[in-house]
């Protein structure tokens, strides 16, 4: 019979839950809890496709030490021995650890005791420093502690969201629909959009701002002053819950309109429509994520917005307040137990020092660290100086997520000792560790994540691991017990939570925001059997799930904080870099592949990496829609596929932030982002880079699928992608060779006495070659001097066919089906793999709305990602056949 487990998904901060089964025959299936209050049932492509990305193909299956299998006992005695010995010769600050929203709250917990309590460093950092961590620094100057007021329900109850840095539809799904579904109910209810470039989510704005880079500031300082005169002050909330709202409405007040107009890009009746509509509205919600926080202005641009919902009183009540989305799975958990340098566990203050003695208390440990060890990037640049003299990386993968990734990845290999705990081998930064360790991965390992709405759950095992593989936290109390450190002996996931709540009720009585006193003494059944839950929950009582309605901050007087704001630079261009790169995510992908780059659905929306220019900026730069440009910073350069689109604004280029050195030759963005950061957060800004661009010239373009991995060999550019049946390759070669089909055998791994089907022109440069054997097609490579023009889908479709009809062979020749086997186009819906050419042919056979191309197609009927485009098809059908 087959066996269900509730579980979490691993990807985003919605937190949804997931029920997965495993069935008699050891498949497994997955699809949304429909009791969870995160989802209701609902999954997006990401997590509708888990279940292909569970298989152990690169995965790390033993420990290794320089490259060569060890045992657990040689390979964390050496980390222990090494680890003890650069504290003892330089101090506790020459050891760090870079750990990740990826980590389940246990593991965090492990992690940030054992460094700042034992080893007694503050050297313990994060990738969510990288997309949350300027929230955490607004949240703390305004409410005395990184609090999230309000919950996922708000964003239906309100009667205007905004959504500011946020292209909810692709990187928050899930919430997208769940706000698409409320406003479908009730039309009445209006949705602004603040993002330079028109993304998906504009689908259903009432308003778009295409706002200048780094123009939030400017534009919140406005509405503050805006509000200021208006009736929708709330002076009684005001003086009875805030300080500090004069000093916040003078600084405010120092940007004329013309000023604003010139800092945000947009015109003034824009300008006034947004904030008349903001004054107006009660119930009026301000999602903010990555555009806002990955910024050196982001922790004032996280105030700016607060102050905005200060000085109305529209927090901490139904249906209103400022949310910050968070990007990964656990950022929240590991904001809770203190994964970040300068932050202590249970939200408590790595600055104060009664907080300090009270959790050395608590872990009855040796030391404390009485100072913030190094944020990301300051830490890897004491990686490349030598203070750091062994760095411990768990479950991320630097050397692609973060700014200024070419040194970083120069830090890492110059680095005398470097662990690194993952469940791939091959990551561009496990590639360099003098230690591999196998972590379990999801389906396998036992935990709790928090979501955006301070909601936490459970992560359940359902699959059995690989023999050898461990948990993140059994690795670390492992290690700390050979470092001769005692309170490490937890026998299970269990007793972490346990301990991890009870040191959340220590002392508290009230006085800080996170308490889950009600688990203090959870035990093993109850934990398995633990239902997700808000916090706080303390022992004894059931508290509100929103914070600040009525004051009640934590600072010490009890009163929220108006920060006062200063509009900072919006322009980093110059001559020589004049266009401005903004980086961030895709629909379909995760972070840097390492799980997505498994399935092939997921890359059957976009398969490679690409940069989006608009067609006047490519028209003067030479560029045509889908040939290769080269974009280059002062600190690196990369190669991708040129979309021209006017959804990007003019002098403005984007790219996503997924590709490494795995799936693609060139294109590890976050080479060409300078270390600049915050200076409240450390969190890098990555949405505003100053580069120029340049078509990348290649003698002969290329697609290939193949049966077999390919091997692009002396390809200048190549991006790979997972395909049903195998693998696809984009291809560019600067010259062109004599014989191709010498180059398909090395690159396709082609049997010997197998021969190519096709032609080589000379005269056009084009060449069309497939191989078959025993009526399957192993490779087929198509080459022209332009983009090749090709039925990608349906070249992948013939890896599975049959193809013992010779005859049919050479419709794999010429790249295109013949007029009785259908091409799909390109895909627009993940889920159930739908292409473009099948959601026109229901429009022309009288599909008009999203609804009826759903029930024709399934397209857009599941997680909804799509509908935004498949609107887009509709509409442009519609305006062809009026023609």
């Amino acid at each position: 019979m087959a066996a269900e487990t509730k579980t979490t998904c691993p990807y985003c901060g919605v937190g949804c839950g997931v029920i997965a089964t495993v069935s008699d025959r050891g498949t497994v299936s997955v699809k949304g809890d429909p009791e969870h209050p995160a989802n209701f049932g609902r999954l997006c492509s990401k997590g509708s496709a888990l279940a292909e990305t569970i298989d152990l193909d690169g995965r790390v299956l033993f420990p290794e030490i320089a490259g060569r299998r060890a045992d657990w006992n040689d390979a964390l005695d050496l980390v222990a021995r090494t680890l003890s010995q650069a504290i003892a010769e330089y101090g506790p600050d020459s050891v760090a650890f870079y750990v990740s929203g990826q980590l389940l709250t246990e593991d965090y917990y492990v992690a940030n005791k054992l460094m700042k309590g034992f080893i007694g460093s503050g050297n313990i950092d994060t990738n969510s420093r990288l997309c949350m961590s300027s929230s955490v620094a607004g949240h703390r100057r305004a409410f005395g502690s990184d609090t999230v007021p309000g919950t996922y329900e708000d964003l239906e109850l309100a009667d205007l969201v905004i959504l500011t840095g946020s292209n909810l539809a692709w990187c928050h799904p899930v919430i997208y629909q769940r706000i698409a579904s409320a406003k479908a109910a009730r039309p009445s209810m209006k949705i602004v959009v603040i993002d330079p470039r028109r993304t998906m989510t504009c689908d259903i704005a009432d308003l778009h701002l295409a706002i200048r880079p780094d123009g939030d500031v400017a534009l919140f300082m406005g509405l503050l002053a805006h509000l200021s005169s208006g009736p929708a002050v709330d002076h009684d909330y005001i003086t009875a819950h805030t300080q500090g709202f004069s000093e916040a409405l003078a600084a405010a007040s120092t940007l004329s309109l013309a000023e604003l107009v010139e800092r945000t890009g947009l015109p003034a009746p824009q300008l006034h429509q947004f904030f008349r509509l903001f004054e107006t509205t009660e119930n009026t919600v301000t999602c903010y994520s990555q555009g806002v926080n990955q910024s050196a202005s982001g922790t004032d641009k996280v105030n700016a917005i607060i102050n905005c919902h200060l000085v109305t009183g529209r927090i901490g009540r139904p249906g209103m307040g400022p949310f910050s989305l968070t990007g990964q799975p656990n950022a929240m958990g590991g904001r809770e137990v203190g994964g970040l340098a300068n932050m202590l566990a249970a939200h408590m203050a790595l600055e104060s020092a009664e907080d300090r003695l009270r959790v050395q208390r608590f872990w009855a440990s040796p030391t404390i660290a009485a100072k913030p060890g190094l944020k990301a990037v300051d830490m890897f640049r004491a990686v490349a100086d030598g203070r750091i003299k062994a760095l411990w990386v768990m479950a991320t993968n630097p050397v692609v997520s973060m700014p200024d990734a070419d040194a970083v990845e120069a830090a890492i290999k110059a680095c005398p000792f470097l662990v690194v705990s993952d469940i791939l081998r091959d990551t561009d930064t496990a590639r360099h560790a003098h230690v591999l360790l196998p972590s379990l991965g999801w389906g396998e390992k036992d935990g709790t994540v928090t979501n955006s709405e301070r909601r936490i759950s459970r992560q359940r095992g359902f699959l059995a691991a690989p023999p050898e593989a461990r948990a993140d936290w059994w690795q670390m109390a492992e290690t700390a017990r050979r470092m001769g450190f005692a309170g490490f002996d937890y026998r299970s996931p269990a007793d972490i939570f346990a301990e991890h709540a009870a040191l959340s009720a220590f002392e508290n009585h009230g006085s800080r925001d996170f308490d889950i006193g009600a688990h203090a003494s959870i035990g093993p059944a109850q934990y398995d059997a633990l239902t997700p839950f808000q916090w706080p929950a303390p022992a004894g009582g059931r508290a509100a799930n929103r914070f600040f309605g009525n004051g009640g901050f934590y600072h010490p007087d009890r009163k929220g904080r108006f920060i006062a704001v200063q509009a900072g630079a919006t322009d980093r261009t110059s001559q020589q870099y004049p266009l401005t790169l903004n980086t961030g995510r895709i629909r379909d992908h995760w972070h840097t592949m390492t799980r997505t780059g498994k399935s092939a659905r997921l890359s059957g929306h976009i398969a490679e990496p690409f940069a989006e220019i608009h067609p006047q900026d490519a028209v003067e730069l030479g560029i045509r829609d889908a040939c290769l440009v080269e974009l280059e910073s002062a600190h690196g350069k990369v190669v991708v596929r040129a979309l021209v689109t006017r959804r990007q604004a003019r002098g403005n280029v984007f790219v996503p932030m997924h590709w490494n050195d795995q799936f693609a030759a060139q294109a590890r963005i976050d080479a060409l982002v300078p270390p600049l950061t915050d200076p409240v957060s450390g969190q890098p800004a990555s949405k505003n880079v100053a580069v120029r661009a340049r078509r990348a010239r290649s003698a002969l373009y290329g697609f290939a699928v193949s049966v077999a991995k390919p091997v692009p060999n002396d390809a200048v550019y190549w991006a790979l992608a997972k395909a049903d049946g195998g693998w696809r390759v984009e291809l560019a070669f600067d010259e062109a060779r004599e014989d191709w089909s010498n180059w398909c055998r090395a690159a396709f791994g082609i049997p010997a006495g197998v021969e190519p089907l096709g032609y080589m022109d000379r005269h056009s440069g084009d060449v069309r070659l497939a191989y078959f054997q025993d009526g399957k097609l192993l490779a087929a490579l198509l080459l022209s001097r332009e983009p090749v023009a090709a039925a990608r889908n349906w070249l992948i479709a013939q890896l599975t066919a049959d193809h013992s009809d010779l005859r049919k062979r050479f419709a794999i020749v010429a790249g295109r089906p013949g007029a009785d086997q259908p091409d799909p186009g390109s895909t627009v819906c993940s889920c159930f793999s739908v292409g473009v050419n099948g959601i026109v042919a229901a429009v022309r056979s009288g599909c008009h709305s999203v609804e009826a191309v759903g029930r024709e197609t399934n397209a857009g009927t599941n997680c909804g990602s799509c509908r935004a485009e498949i609107r887009g098809i509709i509409d442009g059908c519609l305006a062809q056949a009026a023609e």
